[in-house]
């Protein structure tokens, strides 16, 4: 059951020792077949028909750019040149113009529908540990008690038609067998969700693993995990999400989300030729559909927009913008007609806090994002320490046992706090909520007013002293934000779907609660201080702990992700609080320089990382002063560069050489004396052509001449009939001279999306530079090793 991703990146790492992908190109997926051509021309034999086949990319590749918006370029052309010659093409025409939109309408439609069954999935596994519904056990706690006339004020929460498990087994709802049996139901069903999550995984899906985004971002960039976005994927992902938040372990649904439409969208571009064919225009729609993953995550549509800009996004022209913000839309409004959370609002947190905020504020507020800082730098080297050991030791090869021994501490340690025992969107929407006359929550628990004087407007209350209730719930806060710490660590990236939003927020969310608790104190205690004089008089509502507990939840999560702009504008689509942008805004930077001061990699560059996948980070600058000779191959002392010649080689030589190197791609030169550059042939390419010359054409055999000229050289009247590839050939190679610095040739390649470029000397070919050259020379300058870049 050798199903782990770790033991198939292990496979390829046996390949790369053997130089199997570390050579002079790469590629991408072969579903896009029956292609003719390679390079940004067409100049393509007349005689011969399109090879399946050519032009298509291996696994674990990288896509070529340049050819791809080459191909989609000449398409389009043809498309509109024939457009004006009839009817029936003008409406081809104008259908392959609206195609993208209708795309974008399908995986709006999918996506929104699959995060609303998610979501109420969820909560019904979510509220199972703890009870059933007797009137339909389809029914979740708060829907269960919805139609009940016999809830009370104080326990709004218990009616007769809903019964815990203790109720159920021993018939009694208190005293402490009815606790212990509650708890051991709590444990069991925990351990069945978590059990059922990784055996699904492990069987059926092995990508549908792990948060999702780390690899939706290397696949944006161009590169290919074939099956990463599969409908088996998405399936299994779907039904492991819910079992995987169900079961209480410290994880989110969101960062999978984003994987699941993406699932979505990938599955849907097979319905369109222009999509399907193209890789470069599957990853627009790939772009958008992370927007979508946000926008049904949070019900954050300009949020997600924004998010894959500035966090997924490695190409996003402003067609895919308008397109993101439409798919999002249409997901959003998806979402909302579900209406899984049964409030008729499309935001998951909403927050309606009475009192304003004052300038004085922004201290405790920076402090937050001080805290956000050193949080995010903490949680990201302990969990890639934490995922590294589980990569490099005997603990990767026993998933199934590490995420039950993960799922019995967090539960059992999780149940006698109610703070923990909740699911984490519940405990942040607890932390968020502002104090009111009606609120019977535990950490409401004030002394009450002596007079009703004090009482505020609007529903509010004034400060006041802290009761003993909000005293016991401020422990049990500072426990449940240890435990939150610890635990979310060894979860992220266990081999069930696991998101790190809520996860993040809850941590920020408990610290800015605690700390808001605390100024209110101060302030209550404290009215004649400098600081509080002016704006805070006695009998006031002046300071509002859930305001501190929304910043320290952004703070907490900008560390983690370094997300800034897009988690501003998330934070108040998810709460509705647009007045609070300010502190949002401050906590966020501040946070995000805090952890860049540590190290400039948010979660998901690290786990790219950890993984080896050729990622070439758009924010990361290179600050050496090397020369493109410096970084190129061959070096000094390797053997010379494997090259093809443009009419002077057999087809027997070609093969010779293709098999006794692992190289992807050759240089086309004139002959080996000159070494002038022709151009750059694939290897897959190469040897379809080879192969399906040797069994469709006629007389071509090992001592044929193979030719990449437009017109065969002179031959005996006896010699075998040439094989004319020219069609396959990249007639214009990206290429750089000797002298070229690497910071103009890193910024060509990001740019550009190359593969590999070609280093020349005064027209004469020198050597190649590729992808993961560059990302190798990269991580010796950072004193990192340069042989964890797997792939290329």
């Amino acid at each position: 059951m050798g199903w782990e991703f770790w033991s198939k990146q292990l496979d390829e790492e046996e390949l790369v020792a053997d130089g199997g992908y570390d050579e002079y190109s790469a590629g991408s997926s072969s579903r896009a077949a029956g292609m003719n051509g390679s390079g940004p021309t067409k100049l393509v034999d007349p005689l011969e028909d399109p090879l399946p086949g050519v032009g298509t990319y291996e696994d674990f590749n990288t896509i070529d750019w340049v050819r791809e918006k080459s191909k989609d370029r000449d398409r389009h052309r043809e498309i509109t040149n024939k457009s004006r010659e009839s009817t029936v093409a003008l409406l081809h025409s104008v259908s392959d113009a609206f195609s993208g939109w209708l795309l974008m309408l399908l995986v709006g439609l999918m996506a929104g529908a699959l995060a609303g069954g998610i979501d109420i999935a969820a909560h019904w596994m979510t509220d199972l540990k703890e009870g059933v519904c007797l009137i339909g056990f389809w029914f979740n706690h708060e829907h269960c008690c919805w139609t009940s006339n016999e809830t009370t004020f104080q326990e709004r929460d218990r009616c007769p038609q809903w019964k815990s498990w203790a109720e159920l087994i021993a018939g009694t709802a208190q005293g402490p067998f009815a606790y212990i049996v509650n708890y051991l139901m709590y444990i069991f069903w925990a351990l069945l969700f978590s059990f059922l999550a990784v055996t699904l995984v492990r069987a059926f899906a092995p990508y549908a693993c792990g948060s999702g985004i780390p690899e939706i971002k290397t696949i944006l960039s161009g590169f290919i995990i074939r099956g990463y976005l599969g409908k088996w994927t998405l399936i299994i992902k779907t039904i492991t999400l819910v079992l995987a938040v169900s079961s209480g372990l410290s994880l989110g649904k969101e960062g999978p989300l984003v994987h699941v439409a993406c699932c979505c969208a990938n599955i849907l571009c097979h319905l369109f030729t222009k999509y399907r064919k193209n890789e470069a225009k599957r990853r627009e729609v790939l772009s958008a559909a992370a927007a979508v993953g946000v926008s049904v995550a949070f019900g954050a549509p300009i949020g997600g927009v924004l998010f894959s800009l500035e966090e997924v996004s490695y190409y996003f022209p402003l067609k895919t913008l308008w397109r993101s913000f439409f798919a999002a839309l249409v997901a959003a409004f998806t979402l909302r007609s579900i209406n899984p959370f049964g409030n008729s609002r499309l935001v998951l947190f909403y927050v309606e806090f009475h009192a304003p905020w004052h300038l004085v504020e922004l201290a405790p507020f920076i402090l937050l994002g001080i805290f956000g800082g050193l949080w995010g730098t903490l949680f990201i080297k302990a969990n890639i320490a934490w995922c590294r050991t589980r990569k490099t030791t005997r603990l990767g090869h026993y998933p199934v046992i590490e995420v039950l021994l993960v799922t019995a501490v967090t539960a059992l340690l999780a149940f006698p706090n109610s703070y923990t025992r909740m699911s984490g969107a519940e405990l942040i929407s607890e932390l968020f909520n502002d104090c009111s006359l009606l609120d019977s929550s535990q950490l409401c628990g004030y002394k009450q007013p002596v007079n009703t004087s004090e009482t505020g407007v609007d529903n509010s209350l004034a400060d006041r002293p802290a009761g003993p209730g909000l005293c016991t719930a401020l422990w049990q806060l500072a426990l449940a934000l240890i435990f939150k710490i610890l635990i979310t660590v060894i979860t992220f990236g266990m081999k069930v779907p696991s998101g790190l939003f809520i996860p993040s927020m809850a941590v920020g969310a408990i610290a800015g609660r605690l700390l808001g608790v605390g100024m209110e104190q101060l302030a209550y205690y404290n009215h004649d201080w400098l600081l509080f004089r002016g704006w805070c008089s006695p009998g006031a509502d002046c300071i509002t702990p859930g305001l501190y507990a929304m910043v320290g939840a952004a703070a907490c999560l900008g560390g983690v992700t370094r997300m800034t702009v897009s988690l501003v504008v998330i934070m108040f689509e998810l709460t509705g609080g647009l007045e609070y942008i300010v502190p949002l805004m401050a906590a966020t930077m501040t946070s995000k320089w805090v952890a860049d001061a540590f190290g400039r990699e948010g979660i998901y560059e690290a786990h790219i990382r950890l993984n080896g996948y050729p990622f070439l980070e758009p924010k990361e600058e290179f600050e050496h002063s090397s020369l493109a000779v410096d970084v190129m191959r061959p070096r000094r002392g390797d053997p010379a560069l494997a090259v093809l010649t443009q009419d002077s080689m057999t087809v027997g030589e070609v093969e010779t050489l293709v098999e006794s190197t692992h190289y992807s791609g050759f240089p086309v030169v004139i002959s080996q004396e000159s070494q002038r550059l022709v151009g750059f042939v694939l290897r897959r390419d190469l040897l379809i052509s080879i192969d399906n010359a040797r069994k469709r054409q006629d007389g071509i055999v090992s001592a044929s001449l193979v030719v990449f000229t437009e017109h065969c050289p002179a031959q005996p009247p006896e010699a075998p009939p040439p094989l004319r590839l020219r069609g396959i050939m990249d007639l214009s190679p990206f290429t750089v001279t000797d002298h070229t610095p690497m910071d103009i040739t890193v910024d060509i390649f990001r740019k550009l999306g190359l593969r590999q470029c070609l280093v020349t000397h005064n027209g004469r070919l020198l050597g190649i530079i590729t992808k993961k050259d560059i990302l190798k020379h990269m991580a010796q300058i950072s004193n990192r090793d340069p042989d964890s870049i797997l792939f290329n």
